[in-house]
């Protein structure tokens, strides 16, 4: 786990999901939001060894968490989803199962031409990128106390062109209609919903490993560098925490100031 922040403890005695968080991102929000106290349900689609890492690393660092396993954009996914969550949450809280904090992260990208793309392609991304999350909201609901946190992963993508990503896009685009309309419907509940969009941030993908690519994309953000899945997760920690009580609706840019031009 980074030691990037300190435990500071302010989510103590709350609970999170994180869904696609055995790596990248996800997996640093769930290190995140566990060191800061909360008990985390490390979502994952297939790698199972990736989440039980997670889990085990969280734990090491004398955090609490537990994996959930569901393969979203298929029939049952949030059922499954749920069934998985509301069981470990019986096993590892406290009392009734609830669900404090939602973190809508996980999504699949295209990486297709738009004269390339096909109709199959186009409706698995519309279904794991938007669909998802908008269900997943649905059922977490009720399972949320009133002051919630709702955070949905959206990309700078929906701000900054690239033409092998339109579809990719359109879904991030359907996923920050979320924090706008969700943020003015929960209001009344003081749930708040926003929406945080990345920009180029380090994963595994093997081109992270190729300097020279590493320049280009630098080369874009305002600071001379590619984001760390920290950098993103410490901003979704401060949306999760009380002190972010004031903000929804609102659209996060955290590209590291590549939407700046």
């Amino acid at each position: 786990m980074s030691d990037h922040t300190a435990n500071h403890g302010g989510l103590a005695g709350k609970t999170a999901l994180v869904t696609g968080a055995s790596r990248g991102i996800g997996r640093a929000t769930a290190e995140r939001l566990a060191r800061d106290g909360a008990l985390v349900a490390v979502h994952y689609g297939t790698d199972a060894a990736a989440a039980e890492r997670v889990v085990a690393g969280i734990e090491d660092a004398g955090g609490r968490a537990f994996p959930v396993g569901a393969l979203l954009g298929v029939r049952g996914d949030v059922d499954a989803l749920f069934t998985g969550l509301e069981a470990g949450l019986a096993k590892h809280g406290e009392g009734e199962p609830k669900l404090d904090i939602l973190v809508n992260n996980a999504g699949i990208m295209g990486g297709v031409a738009p004269e390339d793309t096909v109709s199959e392609q186009f409706d698995e991304l519309v279904a794991v990128n938007a669909k998802a999350p908008f269900f997943i909201i649905q059922r977490a609901l009720a399972l949320m106390p009133d002051g919630g946190r709702i955070i949905n992963i959206s990309s700078g993508l929906t701000r900054f062109a690239n033409p092998q990503e339109i579809a990719y896009a359109m879904t991030k685009g359907a996923v920050e209609m979320l924090a706008l309309h969700y943020a003015k419907h929960l209001g009344p509940r003081r749930i708040t919903v926003n929406s945080v969009a990345p920009g180029i941030t380090r994963n595994d993908n093997p081109v992270f490993g190729v300097p020279e690519a590493v320049e280009q994309m630098a080369a874009l953000s305002a600071f001379g560098r590619v984001g760390e899945p920290a950098d993103v997760a410490d901003v979704i920690g401060f949306l999760a925490s009380d002190d972010a009580r004031w903000v929804t609706g609102a659209f996060l840019d955290a590209t590291g100031g590549t939407l700046a031009g």
